[in-house]
């Protein structure tokens, strides 16, 4: 029976469903963040400062205790900053963690979440610059 108290509790329900939905959503991928010469998607720009997912790899980090790896759209067996060869691809994102970094395999799929954040960022300890990255994200 539909009852006014009934019809109450499900408005309020609508936005607390609205945001399990959007957070079981399918997870972005670095490449949703870039358009053509490299500036950021209307997405990106529109999701920055909210609570995002992405999937992707794990790039082999620059140091094993890390505050942070980089997630990128394809597995890279190589460190490509150890590597001169290796090809830095354009569609990364960086992930800045809560906890102490546990090491994916480089060919394993992963899904990180956080808060996006865009713009020139140089980490103080490494010196790696990030234009778009994730904080105090978590993954696995």
């Amino acid at each position: 029976m539909l009852t006014r108290r009934n019809l109450v509790l499900a408005a309020l329900a609508v936005p607390v469903a609205s945001r399990v939905w959007a957070e079981r959503a399918a997870p972005m991928k670095p490449r949703d963040l870039y358009a053509r010469g490299g500036a950021f998607t209307d997405k990106a720009r529109a999701l920055d400062g909210q609570k995002v997912r992405f999937e992707g790899f794990m790039a082999p980090p620059l140091k094993a205790d890390a505050a942070f790896f980089v997630l990128t759209q394809r597995p890279m067996a190589v460190c490509p900053f150890c590597e001169s060869e290796a090809e830095w691809p354009d569609d990364i994102l960086a992930v800045y963690i809560r906890r102490r970094l546990d090491v994916s395999p480089f060919n394993v799929r992963i899904e990180a979440s956080g808060r996006l954040e865009l713009g020139r960022y140089t980490d103080p300890e490494t010196g790696f610059l990030s234009m778009v990255r994730l904080v105090d994200a978590t993954y696995g």
